[in-house]
């Protein structure tokens, strides 16, 4: 009955006049995604999730000019998740907001954590379409930045997914200007994997551009990704904003991007993503390499 009755109203919503089969094989993919969502659920109660930070350097100068925020989920079972194993799970449902504050609420108090043993490093995190479409998400992030005082809003950096604005352009521009009225800095991330950037680099007010790591990984092999990644970093420069390459993995990657003018980067050439214990002694460590420097 309960199969039927799904058949039904799935037919309903197609339109009057109509026949539908039940799909077991959906029905239980269905069942599959509830169980997920409810064992995410329990993991945020259970404080399962943890943040590691993987540092981004200026190439050419040395300078370590921040870390991205990468959240895990250390599973009681499966180990350590990297966040593609979870968080497709839940980017559509509600629960993506009450993680995305946590996680913001976990780099100010990381980055307060640091300041108070002498490194004052700046922290760039993720921000999900949901998160960034709430009516009151800038009152949110407000008031997050509030309960940490020591640290200055200039040290926090969103990056922005392009699809995060295809729903309302007008609406997503007037709050990523908002954070940067408060100080916050903005970068677009994964930058030419939409069908509009230039469209979003008109119209979104920001301070970064992210080139997106499968246009840099095949870069060296590949003529087209070559020519994206050098697009891009034109487009930064006509737009007046910085631009910073994801997964740099070789040095020759590394001597490649800097010779096409982009000075930033990040990726396993440069480090892996490390816990907030480990950071302070990598960047205190941390030495410029020497191909860089020729």
């Amino acid at each position: 009955m309960r199969q039927a009755d799904q058949a039904m109203y799935v037919a309903k919503q197609g339109g009057k006049n109509r026949y539908l089969l039940f799909d077991a094989a959906h029905d239980t993919a269905v069942q599959a995604g509830y169980e997920s969502l409810k064992r995410i659920r329990r993991a945020l109660e259970l404080s399962e999730f943890v943040l590691y930070y993987q540092p981004q350097v200026n190439m050419k100068t040395g300078e370590v000019i921040g870390t991205e925020a990468l959240i895990c989920w250390q599973h009681p079972e499966r180990g350590l998740m990297p966040p593609a194993d979870f968080l497709p799970i839940i980017e559509n449902h509600p629960i993506i907001v009450e993680l995305g504050e946590w996680v913001i609420d976990t780099v100010l108090t990381q980055m307060s954590e640091w300041l108070t043993a002498g490194l004052d490093i700046p922290v760039s995190v993720n921000i999900g379409c949901r998160q960034l479409q709430q009516a009151d998400f800038v009152i949110h992030l407000s008031a997050l930045l509030a309960s940490h005082p020591d640290i200055q809003p200039c040290g926090l950096e969103l990056e922005v997914l392009e699809t995060s604005a295809l729903a309302d352009m007008a609406a997503v521009s007037a709050k990523v200007q908002a954070c940067r009225d408060i100080g916050i800095h903005i970068a677009l991330d994964d930058f030419g994997t939409g069908y509009s950037s230039l469209t979003y680099l008109k119209h979104l007010p920001i301070d970064m551009l992210k080139i997106d790591q499968s246009f840099v990984r095949d870069m060296l092999v590949d003529p087209d990704d070559l020519a994206i990644v050098q697009a891009v970093i034109s487009l930064a420069k006509a737009f007046h904003c910085n631009v910073i390459a994801e997964c740099v993995e070789t040095i020759a990657h590394s001597t490649r991007l800097l010779s096409m003018g982009c000075e930033l980067g990040q990726g396993y050439g440069i480090a892996r993503p490390m816990s907030a214990a480990d950071l302070p002694d990598w960047v205190a460590n941390w030495k410029q390499h020497a191909a860089w420097t020729v």
